[in-house]
């Protein structure tokens, strides 16, 4: 998305018709880029109608990040935030990540209207549209070393569905150990990279991606069942008004980490843990598959795991976990030599 797309949607978010030669001239640009700005949109997946004699729309109206805006809704926090919104980033964890080997302080947070090359965990590909999600990093020093922050993804997590059912979400769940679902579908992720010597100070940069509304097109290309913002709250959800939201959720979340751990959020994770007590498939690091029951986390943010020989913790973030369809091993069993 160039200067002039972005500049073009901008003008375009209030889901009003706008004349090409109206938009020219508040650009100072010329109808032909008005054009190419209208077409590069819709290729990035955006909805914009072009009608004779009206000029152009958008589908439905966009909510614009803007920084004044996310700071309002972060209230008190916003004073201990360093807030950049960039139109266009390859991965704000990347991006943030230079900032943060460069010295940037804790607080920093880096918003894109757009990734380019969005990552979520295991290296897997984050799909979403201009201005259809909220993807965002946020850059915390820590004194302990990476070893002591075990349980950082879930910690985010439980701030995450906080400002969540502040925009009126119910039964926001969560998926160990860094999933945001609603109904069992995925809402968003988190995904943390660390910099920092083994025994301190480090620093985490935290991304976090949610989907605010999903085109029926970007539900099949995510390849697994995903659902948005707009559909778990009822009703249209501004941007900023819920950035802001997470933003002073996760300050206050991080805070709480900085000085007891995972410790004190179990509780309120284990509330929203959606596999808590039903069978599970863990595929381990090997490749190896195994089926059992989860039984929690522990108070590190380990997965409590029974696979049938006792308990054992799961640590590892490159461990994937799914629910076992219940259908498919009832027809499993079906097909045994002497199944009843």
């Amino acid at each position: 998305m160039t200067a002039h797309d972005s500049a073009v949607l901008r003008l375009l978010a209030d889901g009003e018709f706008h004349s090409g030669a109206g938009l020219a001239r508040a650009l100072g640009v010329s109808r032909s880029t008005v054009w190419n700005a209208v077409r590069a949109l819709n290729a990035a997946g955006l909805d914009v109608y072009s009608v004779k004699s009206r000029g152009y729309r958008l589908a439905q109206p966009l909510s614009m990040l803007d920084r004044s805006e996310i700071a309002r809704h972060a209230a008190a926090a916003a004073s201990r935030l360093d807030i950049d919104v960039i139109d266009v980033a390859s991965s704000t964890n990347t991006s943030l990540l230079e900032r943060a080997a460069a010295g940037a302080p804790t607080g920093t947070v880096l918003a894109a209207e757009w990734q380019q090359a969005g990552r979520g965990r295991m290296q897997r590909d984050w799909h979403a549209a201009i201005g259809g999600a909220i993807t965002f990093s946020v850059l915390w020093r820590f004194g302990h070393g990476a070893a002591a922050l075990a349980g950082l993804s879930l910690a985010v997590g439980v701030a995450i569905t906080r400002a969540i059912a502040r925009l009126g979400a119910s039964e926001v769940q969560l998926k160990w150990p860094n999933d945001v679902l609603w109904h069992e579908r995925k809402l968003g992720g988190v995904l943390i990279e660390m910099q920092g010597d083994a025994l301190g100070p480090s620093a985490a940069v935290i991304g976090i991606g949610i989907n605010v509304r999903l085109s029926d097109s970007l539900r099949q290309r995510i390849g697994q069942p995903a659902t948005d913002l707009e559909t778990a709250c009822g009703r249209p959800v501004n941007r900023n008004a819920a950035l802001g939201f997470m933003l002073e959720d996760l300050a206050s979340v991080l805070d709480a980490f900085a000085t007891g751990g995972f410790a004190p959020l179990r509780a309120e994770w284990l509330r929203r843990h959606v596999y808590d007590g039903k069978r599970v498939l863990v595929k381990l690091p090997n490749g190896r598959s195994e089926e059992g029951v989860a039984r929690g986390v522990d108070e590190d943010g380990a997965l409590l795991f029974d696979g049938g020989s006792g308990t054992r913790r799961l640590h590892s973030a490159e461990i994937s976990v799914r629910p076992v369809a219940v259908r498919a091993r009832q027809a499993t069993r079906n097909r045994m030599p002497g199944a009843r």
